[in-house]
């Protein structure tokens, strides 16, 4: 009698634990999601708000990259961190960080680095200012407050004073420009017709300070 007793006393609180233990899970998780921060939708929508209407304001690309020829069959290839339009001018683009980099067809590679530069597509110039910065095929590192050049021939231009580090020598000058000088009417040693070459041109109270390499 008493194993029956304590049989019926273990069945009924089976039971009760097989009612009360998913009522206190259910009710453990009401709490949880009760006690837990709610997501707010239209907290974000603000952001997502100005960062729409900043895009379609001033559309911007990032890392781009353009390549073509110049009419003197120069290789010319530009690359920036971001380039934006101008709402101001609808064929001008405003670059960071850009690398312009000019491969002339006797194989010589010229590359500019500037902190920010100007697209004119209507007068197919590359303006650059910022920390300019030159190394021509030659050896030499050319320093400017601003550069500009042209998008459609090989040349370059700097306005404003300028100051060149080549191996041997130290250059400042008031401008400075990288050009094509035909020579199509020069003879050649061989006697034909001598080819089209890239010049380096220092002007404005050039000085030049000659450092010869000792030799030991």
């Amino acid at each position: 009698m008493r194993v029956t007793l304590a049989g019926d006393r273990r069945t009924r609180v089976v039971g009760w634990l097989k009612l009360v233990l998913p009522l206190a899970a259910i009710a453990l998780l009401s709490t949880l999601f009760l006690v837990s921060e709610r997501v707010d939708p239209d907290r974000a929508l603000p952001f997502a708000q100005v960062d729409v209407q900043a895009l379609a304001r001033e559309p911007r690309v990032d890392m781009p990259r353009y390549a073509g020829m110049t009419e003197d069959g120069a290789a010319l290839e530009l690359t920036a961190d971001e380039v934006r339009s101008d709402p101001m001018a609808e064929r001008r683009l405003t670059a960071r960080a850009l690398v312009a980099t000019v491969e002339t067809p006797d194989g010589a590679v010229n590359r500019i680095y500037a902190d920010e530069g100007v697209i004119d597509r209507s007068t197919r110039k590359l303006h650059l200012a910022g920390n300019v910065r030159l190394l021509t095929g030659t050896g030499y590192e050319v320093q400017s407050d601003a550069l500009w050049a042209r998008l459609d021939q090989t040349h370059l231009e700097s306005p404003g004073p300028v100051v060149s580090e080549a191996p041997d020598a130290r250059i400042e000058a008031g401008a400075m420009q990288l050009t094509l000088v035909p020579q199509a009417e020069t003879p050649a040693a061989g006697g034909g017709a001598a080819a089209d070459s890239y010049v380096l041109v220092f002007t404005g109270g050039v000085r030049m300070l000659y450092t010869p390499e000792v030799k030991r």
